[in-house]
Order: C-alpha cells, then sequence, then structure tokens
C-alpha cells in the first residue's frame, strides 16, 4: 500500500518516468506517513485518440466522487462553454 498508476500519453523517456515515479514515492512516503518498500508505482501510456474512453469516462466522469484533483479541461465542452 499503495499503489500509484499515471496514466499519461506516450512520449516520456524512461529517465522522465524514473524521476516522477521517485518524486511520486518521495511525498508518498512524506505525506502517507509509510515505507518506501511499501510503495509501488506504474506507468500506462494511453494513446491520445483513446484518452476519453480509457481514461476521461472511466476514471473521471464516472469516478468524479473519488477524484481529489479534477483536471482543468472538459472534451465534452465545447471550448465557448468554458
Amino acid at each position: 500500500m499503495p499503489h500509484i498508476i499515471v496514466k499519461l500519453y506516450p512520449g516520456r523517456t524512461e529517465e522522465q518516468k524514473k524521476r516522477l515515479a521517485e518524486a511520486i514515492v518521495k511525498d508518498v512516503v512524506a505525506i502517507a506517513e509509510c515505507d518506501e518498500k511499501a510503495v509501488s508505482v506504474a506507468f500506462e501510456e494511453i494513446d491520445p485518440s483513446h484518452w476519453l474512453e480509457k481514461v476521461y469516462r472511466p476514471d473521471i466522469i464516472e469516478n468524479e466522487d473519488k477524484l481529489y484533483k479534477k483536471p482543468g479541461y472538459n472534451p465534452f465542452q465545447h471550448s465557448s462553454e468554458s
């Protein structure tokens, strides 16, 4: 505990993912007050053309009550409605 899954578009280097994982682990250990050995981090690269169906709808819209940080965009709203 805890296991963190980061979903993002492809294109980050292995170095970027390693640095991000290290930063996430550092903050999780400090804030959740757990041992580093208890934390795991995974990355799922999602093609932009699949983002709505694989991430936005199931993880954001359908789980809005579980979000502590909501995105600042809504692909279902027209830009004039923002």
